[in-house]
C-alpha cells in the first residue's frame, strides 16, 4: 500500500498494522529479533553504517527491527514525527529533558508530578547549574509569571499523578513558544487515545509503555516522541551512548499491546466513570477526582482536550492514613499495587508509595493527604468491582 493510504488510516488500523516490516519469511505477527549485534557483508559496509551512508543496523542499544517497528507504530498513533523507544517511561522523562539542557538554562514545570519526575525536576538539575521553577499547573498566571526570554523548557503532566489535575495544553504551549521555550509532555495517564500533545504543539511527548500500552503488568518501556530534527540533534547520541535502549522483546510486547489499548481504554474508562459516579454517593469519601464527573474542577477542560476521563479515580477517605489502610486492607478483588493501567484493577495510597519520597511539606502543596487513595480501573465487571470497593468503605463506617 501507498504512503497516502497509510496517511488515511484511522487510530484502530494505525494500532494492528502501522510500523509493520515482515522479514523475508512473510510471518503474519511481527517478529522478535533477539541479537544484540549484526552483520555486515564487508568491512566497507560497516564504515559506511557507522558513518551514516548506509541504512541499516548497527548495535540493539542503537536500534533494533522489532524496536523500529514498535517506534513507527507510536509514532502514527501519537501524530509526531519520530520516536525513540526507552527501558523504562523514567528513562523516557530523564533523556527527553537532560539530552537538551546544560548549565545556565532554566527549566518551568508543573508541581503536580509523579515522585520519580519530581526527583528528575529537583534534584538533578542543580547539580548541573540548571535552574527550575515549580508552579501551580492548573494557575495560568503562575506559568505566565515564571515563563521568560531564556527559559529552555515547560515540563507537565496531564492529567497529574495522583491528583489528576490538568494543564491548558494551548494556553500553555503557547506561552512557552513566545519565549522559544520547548515544551515536554508526559502523557502518560491519557494515552495518545485520550489526548494527543503534538495536537497542540506540543516539541517533546513522553510515554510510559509500562502503564496502558502493555495494559497486563508484564514489562517495562518508555518513548521519547518529536520531530525527527530533535530526535537526531538531541536525544539520539544521549541515548546511544548513555545505554536506556528498549529491548527487542519488550518491544515486542508492546507492539502487541498496541493492537488492543484503544478496545481495552474505552471500556476501562466506561468502568471508570461508572464506579467515580457511585463513590461519589458515599458517605466515606470526602470527595472523588475524576476529569469525568461534572463535579471535576477542571470539567470544562477535561471536555475539550480529552475524549473520555481515562482509567484512573482518586479520591480523598475521611479519616486519614488508618483509615486509607483499613479500606485497602479490605479489598478482595482490587489489588493493591503502585502500577496502573493495567488489565487488573490496582489501588495504591501515594502518601506512602508512589509520593513518599516528596515529603510531606509538598505533598501538601500539591493536595495529596493520607487519606488520599488512587485507583486504576482494569477490565474486571464493574458490577463486582463496585460491591468490592463498597464493601472495603463500609469498613471505614463502622469507625468513623
Amino acid at each position: 500500500m501507498s504512503d497516502d493510504g497509510k496517511n488515511r488510516w484511522r487510530s484502530r488500523t494505525r494500532a494492528v498494522r502501522a510500523g509493520l516490516d515482515r522479514s523475508p519469511h512473510g510471518e503474519t505477527s511481527e517478529a522478535l529479533f533477539l541479537n544484540s549485534g549484526f552483520v555486515y557483508d564487508t568491512a566497507e559496509q560497516a564504515e559506511a553504517r557507522f558513518l551514516g551512508d548506509d541504512e541499516g543496523f548497527i548495535y540493539s542499544r542503537y536500534g533494533n527491527p522489532t524496536v523500529a517497528m514498535f517506534e513507527e507504530r507510536l509514532a502514527q498513533l501519537d501524530g509526531s514525527e519520530a520516536c525513540f523507544a526507552t527501558a523504562s517511561g523514567m528513562a523516557a522523562v530523564f533523556a527527553a529533558l537532560l539530552c537538551q539542557l546544560q548549565s545556565g538554562d532554566h527549566v518551568v514545570a508543573s508541581r503536580a508530578l509523579f515522585g520519580s519526575c519530581h526527583y528528575i525536576l529537583t534534584q538533578l538539575p542543580p547539580r548541573y547549574g540548571i535552574e527550575v521553577d515549580l508552579v501551580d499547573g492548573a494557575d495560568l498566571s503562575q506559568w505566565q509569571d515564571k515563563i521568560k526570554d531564556g527559559t529552555k523548557v515547560v515540563f507537565f503532566e496531564t492529567p497529574s499523578n495522583p491528583t489528576l489535575d490538568l494543564i491548558d495544553l494551548k494556553a500553555v504551549i503557547d506561552l512557552a513558544h513566545d519565549v522559544d521555550a520547548r515544551v515536554v509532555v508526559d502523557n502518560v495517564f491519557s494515552t495518545p487515545i485520550l489526548q494527543r500533545p503534538a495536537d497542540y504543539g506540543a516539541d517533546v511527548v513522553v510515554y510510559s509503555g509500562t502503564k496502558h500500552m502493555d495494559g497486563q503488568g508484564r514489562i517495562l518501556g518508555g518513548a521519547v516522541l518529536s520531530s525527527q530534527a530533535f530526535i537526531t540533534d538531541h536525544l539520539m547520541n544521549f541515548m546511544r551512548h548513555t545505554g536506556p535502549a528498549m529491548s527487542a522483546f519488550n518491544a515486542w510486547i508492546l507492539l502487541k499491546g498496541l493492537e488492543t489499548m484503544e478496545l481495552r481504554l474505552a471500556e476501562q474508562c466506561r468502568n471508570a466513570q461508572t464506579i467515580a459516579e457511585m463513590l461519589e454517593a458515599q458517605d466515606a469519601v470526602e470527595r472523588v477526582l475524576y476529569p469525568g464527573l461534572k463535579s471535576f474542577p477542571q470539567y470544562a477542560l477535561a471536555q475539550a482536550q480529552m475524549t473520555a476521563g481515562g482509567s484512573v479515580i482518586t479520591f480523598d477517605l475521611r479519616g486519614g492514613k488508618d483509615e486509607a489502610f483499613r479500606f485497602l486492607n479490605g479489598l478482595q478483588i482490587v489489588d493493591i499495587s503502585n502500577n496502573l493501567g493495567d488489565a487488573k484493577s490496582l489501588i495504591t495510597h501515594p502518601a506512602t508509595t508512589t509520593h513518599r519520597a516528596v515529603g510531606p511539606e509538598e505533598r501538601a502543596k500539591v493536595g495529596i493527604g493520607d487519606g488520599m487513595v488512587r485507583l486504576s480501573v482494569g477490565l474486571e465487571d464493574p458490577e463486582d468491582l463496585m460491591e468490592d470497593l463498597g464493601a472495603a468503605l463500609n469498613r471505614i463506617n463502622d469507625v468513623i
